[in-house]
């Protein structure tokens, strides 16, 4: 599964542990979710930070797009 094939409403899983439900029906690197961290918020999030996603009570593990993989080797060499 990549991360343009969750929909609204979705459960996800980010890279620190985090869980989300995405609220956006959005496709590419940055989507909106309201996560729950330390306090329940919603904002934009990295595409790439997304590695599962809970689809019909089932965890699948989360593919990036080609376009997703640059964008995060670019975050990640600014140090961001």
């Amino acid at each position: 599964m990549t991360t343009n094939d969750i929909k609204k409403g979705m459960r996800i899983k980010l890279a620190n542990g985090w869980y989300a439900t995405m609220m956006d029906n959005k496709r590419g690197n940055i989507r909106l979710a309201e996560v729950e961290g330390l306090y329940t918020e919603m904002g934009s999030i990295y595409a790439h930070d997304i590695i599962s996603c809970q689809d019909k009570g089932v965890w699948h593990t989360i593919s990036l797009t080609d376009q997703q993989k640059q964008t995060s080797r670019a975050v990640t060499e600014l140090g961001l």
